[in-house]
């Protein structure tokens, strides 16, 4: 009762269409949740995102959770995400993408979610890593372990905005470090927020694979 007499007050937004939410719903609206623009395929082998990386990387699986569309619902949440302190969106998104992969026949196991790192200079800015939040609310609705610490990107890089395919890779390229004690023998899902030519999440693969890790697998929220 008291919840309902504050929400009178002070409605709570969606943080995807800007919309006042009814009791039961967090963070995002359920007619939000249900207009994502979703990739149809995105739960098969075989999917556009794995043929995108292929010969680049070796995956056992990828995907892309929704489309990003500029102006959409998605693009404004992934700017209240990284840009204006909502945190709760990828965890948010990341509960929603685990309970799917949890549906999964044969379920894809896993030992270890790791997010792409972010330089320490820009997560202080920020306040937390975007692609963490969304490790953490897959790490949840799996019930297997994440961690921020098995990589680090061992110098800042400038916005992959604006630049080219080579030039996108040349950016991050040895830009990544990962722990062989952390993931030697161990089944990963590398995640990071939006994949437009994949070569950050093709980087930070490498070193991940590099680092003796047995499988590799990789989720992002959404594909450009």
């Amino acid at each position: 009762m008291i919840v309902d007499f504050i929400s009178l007050f002070f409605p709570r937004s969606c943080l995807g269409c800007g919309g006042p939410m009814v009791r039961g719903e967090a963070t995002i609206c359920t007619r939000c949740l249900s207009e994502f623009p979703r990739p149809t395929d995105h739960l098969y082998h075989s999917n556009r995102l794995e043929e995108r990386f292929a010969g680049r990387l070796s995956l056992e699986h990828a995907w892309a959770f929704l489309k990003f569309r500029k102006k959409g619902i998605v693009q404004q949440l992934l700017h209240h995400l990284k840009y204006n302190h909502h945190p709760e969106v990828g965890i948010s998104l990341g509960r929603i993408f685990g309970r799917e992969l949890k549906q999964l026949s044969p379920f894809p196991g896993f030992d270890l979610v790791v997010p792409v790192p972010l330089h320490e200079s820009r997560r202080r800015k920020r306040g937390y890593n975007q692609s963490s939040k969304f490790a953490e609310g897959i790490s949840y609705s799996l019930g297997i372990p994440w961690s921020d610490s098995v990589s680090i990107r061992r110098r800042p890089t400038p916005t992959q905005t604006r630049k080219s395919k080579l030039e996108r890779w040349e950016n991050v390229k040895d830009v990544f470090l990962a722990s062989p004690s952390l993931i030697s023998g161990k089944r990963v899902l590398l995640v990071d927020d939006v994949i437009t030519t994949g070569a950050t999440l093709e980087a930070c693969g490498r070193s991940l694979v590099e680092a003796g890790c047995q499988e590799l697998s990789i989720a992002c929220i959404a594909e450009a």
